[in-house]
This record gives C-alpha cells, structure tokens and sequence, in this order.
C-alpha cells in the first residue's frame, strides 16, 4: 500500500461541479505532494495523470485538474521537485535536476494512488503532461502498460534522456496506448522537425497516434497565464485532448 495523509481542502473557489485537495505520498523515503481534483459526477469516474510543467503544480496546473474534473474525470497531479533542496533554484534549474528513473517512480505512485481513489475506475485511466511534462506523459505511456490514452502538449527533450537509460524517444516501441500530440508550428522545443520525427516512429511502430500543429503558436500556447497563450489553439486543443480523453476512456 502506498502511504499517504491528506492535508486540509486547497483554499480556491471551485465550481460545485467538483472538488480539490492537496494529498501527500512517500516514495522513496520523501513526501511528495499531489494536487487532486474529483468530479461531483455519477461514479465511476476516469482518472487522469496530470505531468507538471517546468514551474511545477502551480496554478495553470491546478486549474487543468479543475477543467478535467468538471469534464467527468479524476485527477492528480504530482509535484516532482520533492527530493530538491529549498535552495532558491529556477525552474530551469530544478528541471535540470530530474532523472527519469527517479521520475517514473514519482509517476507510477501518484498513478497508483489515482487509481485507488474512492470512485476511480482504476481500468480507464490516462497520462497528460504539458511541456516538460508533455515529455513525461511521453516517457510514463513507456512504462504504464494498462494505461488508455496519453496526451502530450508540446513535451520537448523527447529526445533526450534525463540521466542514465534510453531518451523517451527511444522507448517509443513499448507504449501501449494511443498518443495524442498537440504542438506549436513556432516551437523551437520541440521543434516542428522533432514533431515529425516522433510522428514517423510511431508510424514505423504502428502505435496509434494523431498529431495536430497549431499555426502563430509557440510554445505553452495552452496557458493563458502567459504570454504565449494563443485562444484558438488553446480552444482547439483542449476540446480534442477532452474528446481523446472521453473516446479512449470511454
């Protein structure tokens, strides 16, 4: 069994149509908190696996929890800077930090207690991330046979490898579930040619997948927190990763 407290509800307003609240997971000897979100819907509910991007689980993340919930589906997202010092670093800096052996675990904990939450379908679940995250979708949909779907929003490094073992890219023969990707034509990371290259490998592979590029969008064109946030792309994109979501967890 997983070990886990719960903490008090986030202290956000939240339509009545779910709820949210902060978890906490031991793994590998470190406490690692999860931001939850339920649907107030008919159970069961699918589960969704929400990777952070660079600054963390931080509002835009909790937010997607709250936009997955209010479409029917459960979610946790996992803060995985938990084994780094308080030291002040960046974003890119702790990014840096990462090592994917140390992050499959996170994610196959946090998957795990997603799964065994009260009212979760632990058969139809699925794995987002969104730019380093889309990346960790990429990579987990690697390790998590029983996962349904993945969607990967922007991920660059795919790659990459985080550490010692194979990049994302290279295990691309062993996801088991459809790939959604959803991808800026200004991106520099990835760039449209690593999107066409991850699109031609799992072509090569037979792995199920579609992959749609935005025109005038950049990278983190979901968020609408930034700059980059582009209304129509986002628009778009999230109406087809909800529908991939619904289709294969269906």
């Amino acid at each position: 069994m997983l070990a886990r407290c719960w903490t008090r509800p986030v202290r956000r307003q939240y339509p009545p149509s779910m709820s949210a609240h902060w978890d906490s997971l031991t793994v590998d000897g470190s406490e690692m908190r999860c931001h939850v979100s339920t649907p107030d819907s008919k159970r069961p509910f699918p589960g969704v696996l929400v990777c952070m991007h660079g600054p963390g689980v931080d509002g835009f993340i909790q937010g997607i929890g709250a936009r997955l919930a209010e479409s029917g589906f459960a979610a946790v997202a996992p803060e995985l800077y938990h084994r780094q010092p308080s030291d002040g670093a960046n974003p890119l800096e702790q990014m840096g930090r990462l090592r994917d052996d140390e992050v499959v675990r996170d994610l196959s904990a946090a998957a795990a207690s997603l799964r065994e939450l009260p009212g979760v379908d632990a058969a139809r679940c699925a794995v987002v991330g969104f730019c380093m995250g889309g990346r960790l979708s990429y990579l987990y949909a690697s390790h998590d046979d029983a996962l349904c779907a993945a969607v990967v929003f922007y991920g660059g490094n795919i790659m990459v490898a985080w550490g010692d073992g194979p990049a994302p890219f290279d295990r691309s023969d062993r996801i088991a579930c459809p790939v959604l990707g959803l991808f800026g034509e200004e991106d520099q990371n990835p760039s449209s040619e690593d999107v066409a290259k991850i699109d031609a490998e799992l072509a090569k592979l037979g792995k199920p997948h579609e992959f749609h590029g935005y025109k005038g969008a950049g990278h983190a064109f979901l968020n609408a927190q930034r700059p980059s946030y582009r209304e129509q792309a986002a628009t778009d994109a999230w109406g087809r990763c909800v529908a991939w979501l619904h289709t294969h967890l269906a």
